[in-house]
């Protein structure tokens, strides 16, 4: 019975994650190839490679539950997270370029600090010591390199949370709580998914978080044509 629920568990994981990642990859698709101003483009090309680096984890991850179960293909699954864990900095990275150009920002300081903190995390996921490839990698590893990439969605949440509020920006008066969720969902999961398989679920809402940051770019691109036309 403890088998059958954590199957159906993963299978439930893995057809929510498949639909979210379709989505953000579709939309991604149309704002790069429908865009018309460079920001709507940079969230284009922002989502598609977000859709791109989960690819990398879901396939082996599909693949593993269709053929003879995840522990033998721990291999795979870590590369997976490796490249996954890559991507999702470069995605908050190319967020902050999207604030800082929709709100005018020119903080030296603040574009440093976003890009010392995105080198610490990918320098950090570099180490050997990370164990990707392990069926069991070390829990430390997992905070240290989590803690510049939290730190970094920190400043994201910020520029959005104090941009959005002092220009009067509806369409993205909501993006600074969809980081913050995504960050509320991953976080528990880095923490104790090892030891409480169930909190594995919570992957899902954090996708659907991402979801809403793509859907959010994607409304706002409708919005902008909708005022060409007029």
């Amino acid at each position: 019975f403890r088998l059958e629920r954590s199957i159906c568990r993963q299978l439930w994981k893995l057809c929510s994650s498949r639909l979210s990642w379709s989505t953000v990859v579709t939309l991604g698709g149309i704002m790069v190839k429908s865009a018309q101003d460079r920001e709507t483009k940079l969230f284009g090309w922002m989502a598609v490679i977000l859709g791109c680096g989960d690819a990398f984890h879901l396939v082996p991850r599909a693949w593993a539950l269709c053929t003879d179960g995840l522990a033998a293909h721990a291999a795979a699954l870590g590369a997976g997270k490796f490249i996954t864990s890559i991507t999702m900095t470069i995605f908050y990275v190319i967020l902050y370029h999207i604030g800082k150009r929709r709100y005018g920002l020119h903080i030296r300081a603040l574009t440093g600090a976003v890009y010392a903190l995105a080198a610490a995390r990918i320098g950090l996921c570099l180490f050997p010591q990370n164990a990707w490839l392990s069926a069991n990698p070390p829990l430390s590893w997992g905070i240290w390199r989590n803690v510049p990439f939290a730190l970094l969605g920190a400043l994201v949440i910020v520029v959005f949370l104090r941009g959005a509020r002092q220009a009067g920006d509806r369409a993205f008066r909501w993006m600074w709580l969809a980081i913050v969720l995504s960050f509320a969902f991953y976080i528990p999961v880095v923490l104790w998914a090892d030891v409480v398989p169930l909190v594995g679920m919570l992957m899902i809402p954090k996708t659907c978080a991402y979801v809403w940051v793509v859907w959010m770019g994607f409304s706002d691109m409708h919005r902008k044509r909708k005022e060409t036309v007029k």
